[in-house]
């Protein structure tokens, strides 16, 4: 069976690269996005090679239409038609709404909900056409439950899910699913760089589980929902927050 081509975006980085080399593993051909400016792209290709690796690397600005289009243009040309969408890809700028500047908004908005649009838009049609696609939207739990200076960022990540339900709806009988995912705490470098006495009093006192998430059962659950198995899961919202909000 020919190997599906899973695109990631900001699929370098803390989670992202976890996402990725957890979908190599598993059988799928990865292409991961980076922004342009990134100087440390080729270095951290051949060190994911070394370790058996072989990711596609492309430079995107998820925040710009045409940077999105050309991206799709070169994976499809140097790779195949793309199967799965992961977008991943995002940035905080984090301060009260009193602080907040235009700037600090539209930085958030753009990169964390108008790229689910830049890229989705991009590989659609493929999918709807070939009659088989996955769309899994990286959103977070402070999407679903709001969180203190975060009005920009919770804002974009509770608007991807509106833009997973309508699209689901739209594409469902063409064999192509597109759902949500909203981590909370999850032990990346940020997360974990967070000091030991805050993460002890303020962060795990919210986890019922008692830990942060690992980036390998995000990752898995991401794998999931690629699957055959999961074609009958579309338009969900699926918290992995260890039980830290329900609803």
């Amino acid at each position: 069976m020919t190997r599906r081509i899973a695109l990631i975006t900001g699929g370098m980085g803390g989670l992202g690269e976890t996402i990725s080399t957890k979908m190599h593993d598993a059988g799928f051909r990865v292409v991961v996005t980076h922004s342009p400016g990134n100087k440390n792209a080729a270095a951290w290709s051949q060190d994911m090679k070394a370790k058996g690796y072989d990711f596609h690397p492309v430079p995107c600005d998820v925040a710009n239409f045409d940077s999105c289009k050309a991206c799709v243009e070169r994976v499809v040309a140097e790779v195949g038609p793309v199967d799965i969408l992961v977008n991943n890809a995002g940035i905080t700028r984090d301060m009260t709404f009193k602080k907040m500047t235009k700037a600090d908004w539209d930085a958030v908005i753009d990169t964390n909900l108008d790229s689910v649009f830049n890229m989705t838009k991009q590989v659609m049609d493929g999918m709807t056409d070939r009659g088989w696609g996955r769309v899994i939207n990286v959103s977070s739990v402070n999407g679903q439950k709001g969180a203190f200076g975060q009005t920009n960022y919770s804002a974009a990540k509770a608007g991807m899910h509106g833009f997973t339900k309508a699209l689901a709806l739209e594409v469902a009988r063409k064999g192509v699913t597109v759902n949500t995912i909203s981590p909370g705490y999850i032990g990346t470098k940020m997360v974990t760089a967070i000091p030991k006495e805050i993460l002890d009093t303020k962060i795990l006192p919210q986890i019922p589980v008692g830990r942060l998430g690992m980036p390998a059962e995000v990752a898995g659950l991401i794998i999931y929902l690629c699957s055959e198995e999961a074609a009958f899961v579309t338009g969900a919202n699926i918290s992995i927050n260890g039980g830290q909000h329900m609803f």
